[in-house]
């Protein structure tokens, strides 16, 4: 489904961990400071398993790897990966029509932080998403930061980028899902809404300035979460997992 793109460096325990689990011929090399715990030790044995080449590096070399223009958080380990692009409207395509269980989607309209979009992966691959859908234009795709932030969901969990969110929005709800939007204004309470059967896809607004016009018109429905008078908004990663993890509540609920 995705297609690989030039390596790059990413650090972290939990994103080079998953990358040599999920993806270990993709990974060139690892690179690791002379710290010697069981976190290192699990490490390297991972990539002796996959037969990646260890490298022992000291931290100044660490210390001059960038991530989208930033100091790469790296913990002392990082590695030299072959990461996948995003699917596409036909992968997106491929999977639904592939897919056994009830849909929940995520779609993230203009997010454009990477750290928020690696943070609404992690957080949609624990309430059970299928995949994640974002626009080309004006939002992040999967940037080494996002990937480093996902803690490996994003080397796990299905991510798209189409050309026009508005139709793909429309092309879902054809195939019968439910399109509903997160709005402060939205009518109807996050915890009055009943999703328990339903394929759902919930739609989040870019940080600050939501939901974009033709994206709104395309939902069916608009929700809100409840909050304290003090507290205006939450942050869209923040929104994304309240919103999730109560459609998964009324979906374990509905099973018994």
């Amino acid at each position: 489904m995705a297609r690989p793109q030039a390596p790059t460096w990413i650090g972290g325990f939990h994103a080079v961990e998953a990358a040599l689990r999920e993806r270990p011929e993709r990974v060139e090399r690892v690179a690791l400071s002379g710290r010697d715990d069981r976190r290192a030790r699990r490490l390297q044995a991972l990539a002796e398993r996959a037969g990646v080449t260890i490298e022992s590096r000291d931290e100044p070399w660490f210390d001059k790897l960038r991530s989208d223009g930033r100091p790469l958080k790296h913990q002392g380990v990082a590695a030299l990966v072959a990461l996948s692009q995003a699917g596409d409207e036909q992968d997106l395509a491929a999977l639904l029509d592939g897919n056994d269980q009830v849909p929940l989607l995520l779609v993230l309209d203009g997010v454009t932080d990477p750290h928020n979009l690696g943070a609404c992966l992690r957080a949609a691959e624990a309430a059970g998403v299928q995949a994640v859908i974002a626009p080309k234009d004006r939002a992040c795709g999967l940037t080494p930061a996002a990937r480093t932030t996902s803690a490996g969901s994003a080397e796990r969990l299905p991510f798209f980028q189409v050309t026009n969110l508005a139709r793909t929005l429309a092309d879902l709800k054809a195939r019968g899902l439910w399109i509903v939007g997160a709005a402060g204004e939205g009518p109807v309470s996050l915890y009055e809404s009943d999703f328990a059967c339903e394929p759902v896809v919930l739609v989040m607004g870019a940080e600050g300035g939501g939901l974009r016009r033709l994206t709104r018109e395309r939902c069916d429905q608009l929700i809100h979460i409840p909050m304290a008078a003090s507290v205006e908004s939450l942050n869209v990663s923040v929104a994304s997992a309240v919103c999730l993890f109560e459609f998964r509540r009324q979906r374990l609920a509905a099973l018994g």
